[in-house]
Order: C-alpha cells, then structure tokens, then sequence
C-alpha cells in the first residue's frame, strides 16, 4: 500500500499498487480535470511528482506531454501508478474548481504618497542648433518640474533615449524621488498610468493585488496557493529542505516568484496594461517566507535563538531576483520584528491603528504560524507560536483546505448532526473551520470532555482499531462512499494549535499587565480568521471569553497594509516606527509557556 499526498488540496489517501494517480485522487474527493474519462487521449490530468516513485512513462504521456514538463516531473494521472509513498502537486489548471481564498480585507482611507511618482514629458527634438545630450535634455525638464536629477543604469538610460525617440519627444517618466536625485524607474507612453503590485506571502496561501497608485483603487486581486506547500506544509519543514543544498533554497525562491510572475501576466492580460507601468511593489511575510522571496539563508532560522539574516526594512530592484514588472521597479520589504514574528505582522500592526487607535489592543493573525501582538498604553509586545497546519485540515484525519465539498460548518441537534460544506457540495473532507465548529458542538453535546476525550458512553461514538471516533458523516452522504470522522488524534491536533495560541495570549498580556477583561478590541486577522466562528473559539479556549463585539475579523490585514505601504511613504515609516517599537517574547524559551500552555490545552 502507498500513501498518495494530494498537495495543495491536503488531501491524503492510502491505495494499493494496482491504483492510478487519478482513481485515487477521485476516491480522496480530489476532483481531477479528465475532459477523456481517464483513457488517456486529453491529457488534462496533468500532476507534478515531488516525492516518491511512479511507474514508468507511458508512450501515452510521451506524446500527451512536452519534453520541459516530463523534466519537471509532470504526469497524466490516469497513466501512472504509485510504487512508493508519493507527494504529488496538482497545478490550478488540472482542478475543475479552485479552492476558497481570502484576500480581502478592511479598507480605509489615508493619503496617497505612492514612493514612484509620474512626470509627464513633451519635449523639443534635437537640431543642429540644439545637441544637448538626451538625458540633458530630460532632466532640464524635470528641474522645472521641480525634481533632482535623473538616475538610472545602463539599460534604463539606453530605454530613454529610445523611447524619447519613437514617441516624438513625448513620454510618462516613472520617478522615484530621493534627496538630491531621482531614480528613473521606467520610460513610459505618454499619460500612462503607474501601477503597483502588494503581496501577502502566507505560508499556505499567497495574495496578491495590483493597484493603481494615482487613485489607490485595487485593480485586480487573486489567491493562489503557495507553491513551497510541495516542499514542505510549514516553514520549518521547508527551512530544513532550504538547508540541503543551496540550489533547494534557490528552488523555494523561484517557485515563488514565477507564482508571481504567472499573476502579473495574468493581471496586465485582464486588463490591457502593459507589465512596464508595474513600478513598485510592497511584499510581506513572516520572517522565513521573507527570506526565502529575497533568498537569504535561513539556516539560522532552523535553531534557536531564531535570528533572521536581516531585520531592517530592505529595497532592492525587481529584476534583482527575476520579477517581471517594469524595468527598474523597486521591491520594498518592511521590517521585521523578531523570530518568525515578519514584516506581515508590521503590516498587521499597521491596520490595528484603524480600528482601535489608542485602545488597548490584542491582534491575533492565525495561520500555520500565528503572530500575536499585544498593545497596552503604547506598549507593543508581540511573539509567534506554532500553531502547525491543522487549521489548514492538515494532520488531520479527514482534512483538507477550503475547496469545494469541504465542511466549513457543523451543527449538533439531539442525535442528529448537520454540515455545511463549501460549495454545497456532497462532503469530502473537513477543513478548519468546520473542525473547530464540529469540536466546539461536541463538547457543547457531551461527546467530549474538558481534557479533549471521546465519551465513550456515548452512542455516537464508536470504536475502530481499538481507538475511539466520532462519526461526522456516514459514508451513505460523503462524496468518497467512506465515513468521515473524528478521531481522538485529530481533537489532539486542535487541542496543540489552539493551546499554543492561547498560552501566547496570556502571556502577551501578562507582560504588558492587563487580563481579559481589559482588551477593548481583539483584532483576529488572516484567511483562517475570516471563516472562524467566534463563539467555538471561545467555547473552545482558544480565546479568552469576550463581549463579541469587542472582537474584529479584519480579513486580510496583512494585505491590506501591504497595499497602504505601497501607496504610501509615510506608511512605510510608520510601520518601520512600530516594528522598531514592538518588544519580543521568544516562547520556546518563556520560563512559564509550557506550563500555560498544558492549561491552554483544556477546552473551555
């Protein structure tokens, strides 16, 4: 038998050697593109192997296939056969649906001071009485417009002079004003717009917005999944891949930025705008996704004391590292705190300020590694616990990510239990959500205890293998014709996730000396917290019981305040300001975190 790892889905299944790829995708609840039914002649079943070993090609996908992609490891699904355990990545075009993202977030209004900033050009053409240089002649218009002078490399001033050129004199220059020169950023048609591009690099998931930096409007956004999911499901797991051989960590950087570059082509393609006016770009995430977007080691980040190559906020050319945006566009990092705690907790911490400016504040940015910050009377505290993937429906029995036919709901009434599954599909799996509502309505019914067991009294309860389960859904209503169920190893799962959160929690607050009572606004952010139901995580101990209406799921605040750096200077130092202020708790080293973290573990 092999195990057959559906990524990014999270979908798990054991098959025996006589199961294609595609079957045992289709038994999982994976639904696979198969325009053929799985003969073989449609070559839509196209999968990426990771890890493990498949049986040989097939003249089928020899002819099906284009030599680049058998080099990338890419096989139709209906052809090939597992002959190990296998780690398999299904590309967006082989899922007939795509999977549920959260990219939004609360907007606000602020100043637009965009970093890269347009000068439009009309000038005269040289003559025999006038042989000033281009670049001469340029910059006499941009004294008069009140700038420095130009700046650029070779290949930018080699861009002006042709440009200049075939457009008659006339151009829209991209500016990046500095004290005492300007960067010239690209050499545009005349009264082009200037775009951006703000990305959130989550560990599971990457959003990504392209904005106008005139009007500060969004232009376009998507999520996609992170590509180093195949790599490893959390960022421990990849540091260590990263830390075998210097081309696994450039692999990890390429990765991301051809996900990128991919959404960039498809923005500019959406919309008729040319990748040249993409100028500027903000990019944030926690410390290690930070460094493997800029490719700096990240070995040190394996082991304690957890320092990370760089903190303070960095600048660097896009071109630098293979973006594809405008010619001299710039990327802008900000900084970031301690440990894994990021420059998308500087963002997080960034949009705090507009919901609670002054108040005493815990903000709470739940994912696979979840950042938490408290704020008391100008004081900001922050730390990271790793809260691990089961949010994501990883490490759990029947999880999976929010896609189609994933319980995201459930609802215990008596004897009866209701799901709510993403799409309104037949159930497949249960995602986060629907985990801590499921286990939430279980300790509400009696069918588990404070300490995470399964009442075995119970008659919904059952015994499998000698081990204890809950059954959620009978196979008669899945999807897949199996049972799904929890069992005790998946209430452990949420048990671990939850107690480290709320063990960070408690001693955040210790540390600035306030309790529960006093927080006047909890800021949950991240796509996990979007979906959360409240009153499961209080129920659960997850968070410390509330008036809910001290509670603010803010969505994508990472994002958001990628988008407001990106539109703004004075932004940007603001956040560098609250990085520089945040003090840091290393937990793995707090004298009293295992302690509250065995309490945290209880429910209720």
């Amino acid at each position: 038998m092999s195990i057959v790892d559906l990524e990014p889905i999270g979908r798990r299944i054991e098959v025996d050697p006589d199961t294609d790829l595609l079957t045992a995708a289709q038994r999982a609840g994976v639904d696979l593109v198969s325009a053929c039914g799985g003969v073989g002649i449609c070559g839509t079943c196209r999968v990426c192997l990771v890890r493990g070993t498949l049986s040989a090609m097939t003249l089928v996908e020899e002819d099906q296939l284009r030599p680049e992609e058998i080099e990338q490891g890419y096989r139709l699904a209906c052809q090939a056969y597992p002959l190990s355990d296998v780690r398999l990545e299904i590309p967006p075009e082989s899922l007939p649906v795509p999977q549920k993202m959260q990219v939004d977030g609360r907007e606000s209004e602020f100043e637009i001071v965009p970093n890269v900033v347009p000068l439009e050009l009309n000038l005269a053409a040289p003559t025999i009485e006038d042989l000033r240089a281009d670049l001469t002649r340029a910059n006499q218009a941009v004294a008069e417009a009140g700038h420095a002078p130009l700046q650029g490399d070779l290949g930018q001033l080699a861009q002006l002079s042709q440009q200049l050129r075939r457009q008659n004199w006339a151009a829209t220059l991209a500016i990046r004003p500095r004290p005492g020169v300007s960067d010239l950023v690209a050499v545009l048609l005349p009264n082009s717009g200037l775009l951006g591009l703000a990305v959130d690099l989550g560990s599971t998931k990457l959003a990504i917005y392209l904005v106008d930096l005139h009007s500060g409007a969004t232009l376009a956004k998507t999520g996609v999944m992170n590509p180093q999911i195949s790599y490893g499901e959390d960022v421990v797991s990849r540091i260590a891949f990263a830390n075998r051989s210097e081309a696994n960590r450039k692999l990890l950087q390429t990765r991301l930025v051809d996900s990128l570059n991919q959404a960039v082509g498809e923005f500019c393609a959406q919309l008729k705008v040319s990748t040249a006016q993409i100028v500027d770009a903000v990019v944030v995430g926690n410390t290690a996704m930070h460094h493997f977007f800029c490719g700096l080691p990240v070995e040190q980040l394996g082991a304690a004391p957890y320092v990370a190559a760089v903190s303070q906020p960095l600048e660097f050319r896009a071109s630098e590292i293979g973006l594809d945006l405008g010619l001299g566009a710039w990327v802008y990092l900000p900084a970031n705190i301690a440990g894994y705690v990021g420059g998308d907790h500087t963002s997080v911490l960034l949009t705090t300020q507009l919901y609670a400016p002054g108040k005493t504040v815990v903000a709470v940015d739940i994912g696979t590694n979840t950042e938490i910050s408290a704020i008391h009377q100008g004081k900001i505290v922050s730390c990271s616990t790793a809260s691990g993937p089961a949010f994501e429906g990883a490490h759990i029995r029947d999880g999976m990510r929010a896609a189609p036919g994933a319980i995201e709901r459930v609802y215990i009434h008596g004897d009866q239990v209701q799901v709510l599954t993403i799409g309104e599909q037949p159930p497949v799996g249960i995602c986060g959500s629907g985990i801590l509502t499921a286990l939430s309505e279980m300790l509400g019914a009696g069918v588990l205890d404070e300490r995470g067991a399964l009442v075995k009294s119970d008659p919904r309860v059952r015994v499998a293998n000698g081990k204890s389960e809950f059954v959620l859904v009978p196979a008669s209503k899945t999807a897949s014709g199996r049972d799904l169920v929890i069992t005790r190893g998946d209430v452990n799962e949420i048990q671990l996730a939850k107690g480290a959160i709320r063990a960070g929690i408690e001693i955040l607050m210790d540390e600035v000396g306030i309790n529960a009572a006093q927080v006047e606004a909890w800021i949950i952010a991240g796509a996990f917290g979007t979906y959360l139901d409240l009153t499961s995580a209080m129920r659960l101990g997850m968070f410390p019981t509330a008036p809910l209406e001290r509670f603010h799921q803010v969505g994508n605040a990472a994002g958001v305040g990628a988008k407001q750096m990106l539109l703004s200077r004075t932004k940007r130092q603001e956040a560098s300001d609250l990085a520089a202020r945040a003090g840091y708790i290393e937990l793995t080293i707090y004298p009293e975190f295992t302690e509250k973290f065995v309490e945290s573990m209880y429910f209720g």
